[in-house]
């Protein structure tokens, strides 16, 4: 009776001692898993704050392409204005010859502000397009990190729910152990 006493008692560590193996080895795990967590979502915040920098940039680039346009239609017409002045001065006599030099000599100001506007304009168009990609990237890093985050939450919860369906188990073996000594 006293060997199947002490076979009882062994066989009781070995089993507390796989069980507090296991036991460290879930902690562990759902330590390292929430350790990953709580990177990724600091990672997200990052993520979050970069694609709202680019969104405000992006909103400034595409105010300024708006002024620039209205800036270009504004050119256009006083250029149109110009060139309408320009035809009817070429009757006149000298007297419109002069006022016709200073009629050129505006229009190829604003001939040069044109230009310089219409390269200001492409300029903010290809700035634009590029925000719109790296917005673009972001939003997708973005998804990314949410879907990450989402994944390790589950795996976080999964395993929460191990580790207390052992410790039930642990409970529950350890009271038959100690009624069966009884």
């Amino acid at each position: 009776m006293k060997k199947v006493l002490l076979e009882m008692e062994d066989q009781k560590n070995s089993y507390e001692q796989k069980a507090k193996e296991s036991l460290q080895k879930v902690l562990e795990e759902k330590m390292s898993t929430e350790q990953q967590l709580q990177s990724t979502q600091r990672s997200l915040v990052l993520a979050e704050q970069k694609c709202e920098e680019w969104r405000s940039q992006y909103e400034a680039l595409k105010e300024d392409w708006r002024n620039l346009g209205t800036q270009h239609r504004e050119l256009e017409s006083q250029l149109h204005v110009l060139q309408s002045k320009l035809q009817g001065a070429d009757s006149r006599d000298l007297q419109m010859n002069q006022a016709l030099r200073l009629l050129e000599n505006e229009h190829q100001e604003l001939q040069a502000k044109i230009e310089h506007l219409q390269g200001d304009r492409d300029l903010y168009s290809s700035d634009t397009q590029h925000l719109q990609d790296q917005l673009k990237r972001s939003e997708e890093e973005k998804l990314a990190l949410v879907a990450k985050v989402q994944q390790l939450q589950s795996l976080l919860q999964n395993k929460s729910l191990q580790l207390q369906e052992q410790e039930k188990l642990l409970t529950k073996k350890g009271q038959q152990i100690y009624f069966h000594k009884l």
